[in-house]
């Protein structure tokens, strides 16, 4: 990961600078583990630049200790791709951000706790498909966190 603050780069200014989003977890395995159809358009984004995941070193272990699950592995054996592979596109569409302190909200899952953390602290978008996370988008939306925008509106 490279290491940034966002200092103005999480709305779209018109001159061709990133968008920060936070993605969870989940989103990076949609993206290079699952392939899934449905993150196309986003893992476009992503690879094209328009879209920087904000990332802590905290986010990159989770990433790291979840791909050594064996559901996981067993994805990447039949996607032909490892956990190298997959840490490296994380490292390379990723910029390193500073833990972020404690949001005025709680997420019942604590693993989730450190994504909503760092949105909030940051006012940035916040991909999750995590229940526990769902729940909380009318106190995130209070806090100016979008939680899930289309890509749309959130480049618009």
């Amino acid at each position: 990961m490279t290491s940034s603050e966002p200092d103005g780069l999480h709305s779209h200014d018109g001159h061709g600078k990133p968008v920060h989003w936070i993605l969870d977890t989940n989103i990076v395995l949609d993206l290079w583990v699952f392939d899934d159809p449905a993150s196309a358009a986003l893992r476009a984004q992503v690879q094209s630049g328009a879209i920087v995941n904000f990332a802590t070193p905290a986010m990159r272990a989770e990433l790291e200790r979840v791909l050594g699950y064996p559901h996981i592995a067993a994805r990447m054996q039949i996607g032909k791709t490892n956990a190298t592979a997959v840490m490296s596109a994380f490292d390379q569409f990723s910029v390193c951000a500073a833990e972020a302190p404690k949001a005025s909200c709680t997420c019942k899952d604590p693993d989730d706790q450190k994504f909503i953390d760092l949105a909030v602290a940051h006012t940035l978008p916040l991909l999750s498909k995590d229940a526990a996370v769902l729940c909380m988008r009318a106190r995130l939306d209070k806090l100016g966190v979008k939680l899930n925008p289309t890509l749309e509106k959130a480049m618009a």
